[in-house]
């Protein structure tokens, strides 16, 4: 099952060397990989039923592979990749209801882009669900990386059922990239920037992926409106979660980005994250959202924080001379 998936990938943007170097480091990664989980999933990948692979993108679910002949038995293997964050998905019609209602943030961004034949980089994709909205789009190719291998191993589950579809996910991250220009048409960094402890660093070498005219899409977690220029750095948790190293204000964002050196730099929305929004679920069965708000006013997080407000940025660079 996980024999040379990203060969076919190659096909997609002939002429490279630069993919074919960062097609065989994933591979590598893939093949090498230490996690104890990983005999498990892998296991998992060799149960799911067969399947004549199918894809219908259309909607806000997308279906992949024909019904199973024993959705029960499905159901159990699917289990097996817990938790299940970004969706929904409907797997040999079996519908995976993610923590993420993944499908209200792709519909905040997709008024305001246009990614009709395009190369597509997604930073923090993890198991591909936007890769397939964007493919749906009209993308022409979505490179997704994400260094968590569960994530990988989901969207092995999701290539089972859907075939070779120009949507990947490599497991790696923005760091093991070329250096040497790369010339995406657009980059998507979605919930990754607060994670990063040099924000400014991570949007310069957004921009290094970048073709001349490319864009960037910007979705990260912001202060709420009246702190535009400030920014909060939490002391130890933000949310209850560990690694978010700094959360900016909307102005305070939008400078970054252009000290970065993108222009026509446009806030397309500001959106409160709500409990309907990101929830537990029989596939992810963990603490979520509302665990981490203040019980007594889900406008504070249990630290004392503002609660998760989430804006969606998009800048492009300068075009070709």
């Amino acid at each position: 099952m996980t024999e040379q998936p990203y060969r076919s990938l190659l096909r997609h943007w002939p002429g490279e060397t630069w993919l074919d170097h960062v097609c065989q480091l994933a591979q590598q990664k893939l093949s090498g990989h230490t996690h104890g989980d990983l005999p498990r999933w892998l296991e998992a990948l060799e149960s799911l039923p067969p399947s004549s692979p199918s894809v219908d993108l259309t909607g806000n679910e997308p279906s992949l592979g024909m019904v199973a002949e024993n959705p029960a038995k499905l159901r159990e293997t699917l289990m097996k990749f817990h938790p299940w964050r970004k969706g929904p998905l409907r797997l040999g019609g079996t519908r995976v209801d993610t923590e993420w209602r993944s499908d209200w943030k792709w519909d905040r961004i997709r008024p305001h882009i246009d990614l009709r034949g395009q190369r597509v980089l997604d930073i923090g994709c993890g198991n591909g669900y936007f890769g397939l909205r964007m493919l749906e789009a009209g993308a022409g190719l979505v490179v997704g990386i994400d260094p968590m291998l569960l994530f990988v191993m989901q969207w092995l589950a999701c290539r089972h059922f859907s075939g070779d579809v120009p949507n990947y996910v490599l497991p790696m991250g923005i760091e093991d990239l070329p250096e040497i220009p790369v010339a995406f048409d657009s980059v998507f960094s979605m919930g990754v920037l607060y994670h990063r402890k040099n924000p400014a660093h991570h949007l310069k070498r957004i921009r290094s992926l970048l073709a001349a005219g490319g864009s960037m899409v910007l979705e990260t977690l912001v202060l709420p409106r009246g702190r535009e220029d400030e920014i909060l750095v939490p002391e130890e948790r933000y949310a209850r979660m560990r690694n978010v190293w700094a959360v900016p204000g909307a102005g305070r964002l939008m400078s970054w980005v252009r000290e970065a050196g993108f222009d026509d730099c446009r806030l397309v929305d500001t959106t409160k994250t709500s409990t309907q929004e990101q929830r537990s679920t029989e596939w992810m069965q963990f603490e979520s959202l509302d665990r981490a708000l203040d019980p007594e006013s889900h406008s504070k997080t249990v630290e004392g924080y503002p609660a998760p407000e989430r804006a969606v940025l998009i800048a492009s660079l300068p075009g070709p001379v």
